[in-house]
């Protein structure tokens, strides 16, 4: 299979528009990790992203009768970005049809590259219905984001780039996967000329549909998957890269929101660019690599893929860096509620630093705070806080990797509501466009109370809403049919210990 993608990879004119991005040496990297670790700069091509690379193959490829009908692609960013600027280069009208829900400057970088961008729908599935409806009905020509050999192809000429310029021996390249149509192109590239280099892929544990694939031993589709990393959320791997995918790819790392906010913090500090979450995937996989294989003065290349930030979502990832780099502990501490007991409590802390602390005035008897401690890197002095608090019979839950703490309970510490009754804990998704809350709040009806509500931009396609109901047992199958009715997803978390530790009764 791969030899079948060699010579399409040779062939390929993605020069018209790429450049042939930088290798360079991340130098905190590696000294942090004791190895050679490099990043293939795909984030400097000039839609900022790889993806103009098979646009771009794929679009010059077409029939003459194919270009004069116009193309079209559906996309919440990076391939509408590549089809826009490819058809631009090539004198062809084109299409791009994203969901509501992109932000602003996606849309705005497609219409300055030349595309007419038409808005449909809150979700890419709905954009992509809306997208082959109008294939039918004016004849465009459909440009897939990854499952097409000459997308595929496009995507490979990476890897050619990669193995001419660094020459020596290569322990490990980590890719990032989405549909896989890089995945494929680089394994196949790759493992045809340096079969010994590990091709490793990396996805978000919420959207590791080439993982689950490989269990399977055949292309799963995901029940869901996670918005943070929007850029490789996608169900299901593409046909055509898992026919290379499934016997070219030595692994698949999956890594959580926290180590891909790390990730985007090591790039910026190593080259002062700020990526994406999900082309910043290859070195939080190459970071997990290192660690768990102890090895010492290999080298090491990920590939930076995408730098389309929306810049609104810095501060939420600034706030999950530290924990992606296992320098934070979130924890639920029970104190005395009486004077003196927060003095003895940071006394009992040794001086490691206090990064966050909340409180409110809950009982006369005990205080639960919610605080944030420093700890040693690499995460080894976490258990050993917890034992040292609790042999000193202080109450204390580990909250870091609970993520309704992190995305709601740290800003709404204030202390429990015991008039409330029968209060049940939905977390709901909805899509981040106008007028989208207003619905939310106008179907939830009057028949339930709300009890509680925080809502958060974090500057991406989805928002997530913590909402308290007063709801009898009785009367939880009508309400979750309401919710059903509105059609965004949701799940209780009335059990959830964060909540129950800081908000519940």
């Amino acid at each position: 299979m791969p030899q079948r993608y060699i010579k399409k990879i040779l062939d390929t004119r993605v020069y018209d528009v790429a450049i042939e991005s930088p290798v360079t040496e991340a130098l905190s990297l590696s000294r942090r990790f004791g190895n050679n670790v490099f990043l293939k700069r795909e984030d400097m091509q000039p839609v900022f992203s790889f993806k103009l690379r098979g646009a771009y193959n794929k679009i010059s490829r077409l029939t003459q009768a194919e270009k004069d009908c116009g193309v079209i692609a559906a996309s919440a960013g990076n391939h509408a970005q590549g089809v826009a600027l490819a058809a631009t280069r090539l004198g062809i009208k084109a299409v791009i049809v994203m969901p509501l829900t992109t932000p602003e400057i996606k849309v705005n970088s497609a219409r300055e590259r030349g595309a007419k961008v038409i808005l449909k729908g809150d979700a890419f599935d709905e954009a992509a219905e809306y997208a082959a409806k109008l294939v039918k009905e004016k004849g465009y020509t459909y440009i897939p984001p990854y499952d097409d050999p000459d997308i595929i192809a496009g995507q490979g000429t990476v890897a050619m780039e990669l193995l001419r310029q660094f020459t020596s021996p290569i322990h490990a390249v980590f890719i990032p996967v989405g549909g896989g149509g890089l995945m494929a192109g680089m394994a196949a590239y790759i493992k045809y000329l340096r079969p010994e280099t590990r091709v490793i892929g990396v996805e978000p544990e919420d959207s590791a549909c080439l993982a689950e694939a490989l269990k399977a031993g055949r292309r799963v589709i995901l029940p869901q998957v996670g918005i943070f990393a929007d850029g490789v959320a996608v169900k299901q791997i593409g046909k055509y890269p898992w026919e290379i995918c499934k016997d070219h790819v030595d692994e698949v790392i999956t890594v959580t929101t926290d180590e891909i906010c790390a990730a985007i913090k090591d790039l910026f500090e190593d080259t002062r660019s700020i990526s994406e979450p999900a082309g910043a995937l290859g070195v939080a996989g190459l970071k997990k690599y290192a660690e768990r294989e102890g090895i010492e003065n290999q080298n090491l290349i990920a590939v930076s893929s995408g730098a389309n930030m929306n810049f609104d979502r810095l501060r939420y990832i600034s706030e999950r860096t530290e924990i992606g780099e296992k320098r934070e502990a979130i924890l639920a501490v029970t104190i005395p509620e009486r004077p003196g007991s927060f003095k003895a409590f940071t006394k009992a802390l040794h001086k490691r630093s206090i990064t966050e602390f909340n409180y409110r005035f809950a009982s006369a008897s005990e205080a639960r705070i919610f605080v944030g401690v420093q700890i040693a890197s690499g995460g080894l002095g976490r258990n050993e806080l917890v034992a040292e608090l609790k042999a000193m019979d202080y109450g204390v839950t580990d909250l870091t990797d609970n993520d309704l703490a992190k995305q709601h309970i740290r800003h709404m510490v204030g202390g429990h509501a015991p008039s409330v009754e029968n209060e049940k804990v939905f977390q709901c998704q909805f899509p981040e466009r106008p007028g989208a809350l207003m619905k939310f709040l106008q179907s939830l009806g009057s028949r339930w109370n709300i009890s509680m509500f925080h809502y958060r931009n974090h500057g991406s396609a989805y928002s997530r809403v913590l909402m308290g109901a007063q709801v009898a047992d009785g009367e939880m199958a009508d309400f979750c049919k309401m919710l059903d009715g509105i059609g965004f997803e949701y799940e209780e978390v009335t059990q959830d210990p964060a909540y129950m530790l800081f908000l519940g009764h």
